[in-house]
Parts: structure tokens; C-alpha cells; sequence
């Protein structure tokens, strides 16, 4: 896959059975490599893919991103080239209106970070809000997976309001 992704980020509230509404789950695991843009592998469930992301435009809402599938052979020895810091978490799928919430609940130094995104046609498209949905994070590199990884969430989940820790 090739082309614009189009995206806004919301952190989840805590106390909400936003699992209830999941169509599935699956467990991703990524790592990075060190690129001027964000080069990383990932494995998900029994699928890799290998992806590069362009800089991000719009305030983080818009950027250029290539995706290839590869083998999980190849990803497993690619995850080995990796710069420390590998991504754990599980995604659950949860519709609203006519999106999907990707809701990514993390593991390991990031335990306790629950957000979602959804991705857009365009940066203006109208979308259901579910309730479970919170403070928008979106442009905030905080928040950015391959930034976690460096700087994760159990260093710095004390600045945000208790709803989301």
C-alpha cells in the first residue's frame, strides 16, 4: 500500500468498556531503524510488513506512507537490526458510524497507554466520536509510536490527567 495516510489520534478513557464493541484483536510488535523519515518492520498476528513513512503535514494529520508485506522470516531477522526499543501492544478494531477506531493498548514501558486513531479520505471528513474517546493527541510526537520507543510512556505518563494513565 502506497499513498496518504490520513489520521487523528485521541487518548482512551480508562474507566470506559470500549473492548466490548471490538470486532477483533490482534498483537502487533515493531521496531525502528535509524532513517531521516520513520522506517520500521512490523509483525502482527502471523503477518510482517515493512513500512517507511514520509514527514508528517497538517499539524500530524497527514503524511506519506509505503507498506509492503514480507515474510515473517525476513521481519524476524529484520527485527534484529532494529534500534533498541521494540513496540508491544495489542489493536482492537471498534467501529463507529462508518470508521473503525484502531485502539492500541500497549505493553511493556508503555503499559498503561491506551489510545485510538482513525483514518480519514480527507483531512476534513466528518466521523462519529464513541464516548470511550478522549483528549485528541494528534500532531503530539509524544504520542508517535517510533518516539515511544525512545522516550516511552512510564517516563513521562505523570504529565497527563489521571483519566489516562
Amino acid at each position: 500500500m502506497s499513498g496518504l495516510e490520513i489520521e487523528r489520534k485521541f487518548l482512551v478513557h480508562k474507566n470506559m468498556d470500549w473492548k466490548r464493541h471490538a470486532t477483533s484483536c490482534s498483537h502487533i510488535q515493531q521496531g525502528y531503524f535509524a532513517a531521516i523519515n520513520t522506517v520500521r518492520v512490523r509483525i502482527r498476528d502471523d503477518k510482517a510488513y515493512l513500512t517507511i513513512k514520509g514527514p508528517s503535514r497538517n499539524g500530524g494529520m497527514t503524511r506519506y506512507e509505503f507498506e509492503k508485506e514480507i515474510t515473517l522470516d525476513e521481519a524476524h531477522h529484520l527485527l534484529d537490526l532494529c534500534e533498541p526499543g521494540i513496540i508491544d501492544k495489542h489493536r482492537y478494531l471498534v467501529p463507529a458510524g462508518n470508521h473503525t477506531f484502531e485502539v492500541d493498548e500497549f505493553h511493556g514501558d508503555n503499559e498503561g497507554l491506551v489510545m485510538a486513531e482513525v483514518e480519514l479520505g480527507s483531512e476534513t471528513e466528518a466521523y462519529v466520536k464513541p464516548d470511550f474517546i478522549g483528549m485528541e493527541v494528534t500532531g503530539d510526537k509524544r504520542f508517535y509510536n517510533s518516539h515511544m520507543r525512545q522516550n516511552p510512556f512510564k517516563l513521562w505518563k505523570n504529565t497527563l490527567p489521571e483519566e489516562y494513565r
